[in-house]
């Protein structure tokens, strides 16, 4: 047994120090799994808003290519295209901008998607493309 001074108490020395501790608190893991939450929340709310814009860009680059000449062609293209992929809800036919650079035609598009993520706060993303 150890010996026992007045106040004061000495440790027998078979036992080694304890380690520090280490890990993650509760209000750490708390603060993570908000953070991610967080993180997947926005996911889920902004993936589908890009696979429409990479659709809307692979249509306007099938139209380029294809051989409609006339504007008015091009937008009619554009707007069966919507009809079939329902995925498309946020340019027109009408709002597509058709210019000619070097005998080539050129189809434009520019849009702003607004996103609620929670009461009066919005996450604004302003798409722009063109044909290749």
């Amino acid at each position: 047994m150890p010996r026992v001074t007045r106040g004061t108490m000495r440790t027998p020395h078979c036992f080694p120090a304890p380690a520090p501790r280490r890990g993650v608190t509760l209000i750490g893991l708390l603060a993570w799994a908000i953070v991610v939450g967080f993180a997947g929340y926005l996911l889920v709310r902004v993936v589908p808003t890009v696979t429409e814009f990479y659709t809307i860009q692979s249509v306007v680059d099938r139209i380029a290519a294809s051989p409609a000449s006339t504007v008015a062609e091009i937008r009619g293209a554009f707007d069966k295209q919507r009809q079939v992929d329902a995925t498309i809800t946020s340019v027109l036919g009408k709002e597509l901008d058709i210019t000619k650079e070097n005998d080539r035609v050129v189809i434009s598009f520019a849009y702003e998607k607004e996103i609620e993520l929670f009461g009066p706060v919005f996450l604004l993303i302003k798409y722009a493309g063109r044909s290749k």
